[in-house]
């Protein structure tokens, strides 16, 4: 039976913490120096452990089991948010590396591995999910070096700057894996407020992102009369009332949408905007509901559009994530896994964050756990796990993890 240490996982966890660590929470954003010094500490702590370990072309950390033609592929991310908690991520990157750890001090089974990845960029500083989107093969190299970042860089311009061009890239080999595990903080309150300990996914929300544009006219704000304006800053401010309305009537049950940045150019209090942004984001688990929602958003804009001396347009994003549901046997592994761990204090629940096993399901069977985030903080230095639920987690995923290779062995 693999055991883990406790002791060494959360040491693991708090030397991964130093790199970044600003006060309680982490400033390790993709591709940052600071990310890259991590990574490379990755690589030997991996290294040390047995595996084949290094850094990708995309940044990935990748490392495997070597002498064996099956393997279960474990792992998160380990960038941060720009003002980013300690464990978003980090967690299940560390519990790859101690139950990789733990599972060769218990001797293994023949013939069958463990992989540990810790993808680059889930959190969408430069280019969301790119480690998980170029393990899966969704893009070529000339198509990565010559995509956009969020800044409008190019990828390939970035990757030189940080040491990574010309470095191959690590593309999934689906006939060697047995399918895919990662932990992580669930991010919101639903576990601690039940009172349990373990979530294990059911589903992954989908997530659409919108930018709406506004395009007035700009002028000065003291000598130009109110009924000759086009202000883009008040029709944009409109708008997303309008919408949240809009959102709140058609919205089910878990929906959620947030008007997450607004934008007036030049920016100035003495002068009318002559352009708006707003950005929006819709999630949830339908796929069918979220096309809907576009569909109903993009009418609306047109209708406003209309009504409105300012020109107004919508931009659908392509960076959107679709809706996944986890792997039923994947998640059968995860279920009798926390039940024997944590009898009676799991909860099968969905996610409202996107994660990178969103990407890795729809090339392997994929599970997921949760352990609970105090006062449900995420995405904030006020983020936090009891040390408690972070060793139990650690040994429901090592238990799931064993039952997989083991009957994969059995076969």
């Amino acid at each position: 039976m693999i055991e883990i240490d406790p002791e060494r996982l959360l040491s693991d966890l708090e030397s991964l913490r130093s790199f970044g660590s600003v006060g309680n929470g982490v400033v390790r954003t993709a591709f940052s120096d600071v990310d890259m010094k991590s990574r490379r500490w990755l690589v030997d702590k991996l290294a040390a452990a047995g595996l084949q370990a290094s850094i990708d072309g995309v940044g990935n950390v990748i490392a495997r089991s070597e002498y064996c033609s099956r393997a279960l592929l474990v792992g998160s991310h380990s960038d941060t948010q720009p003002t980013g908690g300690w464990l978003d991520g980090a967690l299940g990157v560390i519990y790859g590396l101690e139950i990789t750890r733990a599972y060769r001090e218990a001797g293994g089974i023949p013939g069958v591995g463990i992989d540990v990845a810790s993808w680059m960029d889930e959190e969408g500083t430069h280019f969301s999910s790119i480690g998980s989107r170029s393990f899966c093969g969704e893009f070529t190299d000339a198509e990565l070096m010559d995509s956009p970042n969020i800044a409008g860089e190019r990828m390939g311009a970035l990757l030189r700057h940080v040491g990574l061009g010309g470095v191959p890239r690590s593309i999934m080999d689906q006939d060697r894996y047995l399918g895919y595990l990662e932990a992580h903080i669930e991010q919101g309150p639903f576990l601690e407020q039940a009172g349990l300990r373990i979530g294990v996914v059911t589903s992954i929300v989908g997530v659409r992102n919108f930018v709406i544009h506004f395009h007035g006219s700009q002028n000065h704000a003291g000598t130009t009369p109110m009924a000759l304006r086009r202000d883009a800053g008040v029709a944009a401010i409109h708008a997303a009332h309008d919408l949240d309305h809009l959102l709140a009537r058609s919205a089910r049950a878990a929906t959620v949408w947030t008007f997450g940045d607004i934008r007036f150019q030049p920016g100035a209090v003495s002068i009318v905007p002559g352009e708006a942004q707003v950005r929006l984001q819709v999630r949830d688990a339908d796929e069918e509901f979220l096309d809907s929602v576009t569909r109903g958003l993009e009418a609306h804009i047109e209708e406003l559009g209309r009504s409105s001396d300012v020109g107004i347009e919508l931009e659908s994003l392509h960076d959107s994530v679709h809706a996944i549901t986890m792997d039923d046997r994947m998640q059968r592994y995860c279920v009798d896994a926390a039940e024997s761990r944590a009898p009676g204090k799991w909860m099968s629940m969905q996610s409202g964050a996107a994660h990178d096993a969103q990407i890795l399901a729809t090339k392997l069977p994929s599970g997921m756990i949760f352990v609970p985030s105090i006062g449900g903080i995420s995405h904030d230095f006020a983020e936090d796990t009891a040390e408690d639920d972070i060793v139990l987690g650690c040994q429901v995923m090592a238990a799931a993890a064993e039952a997989i290779m083991q009957d994969a062995a059995n076969r």
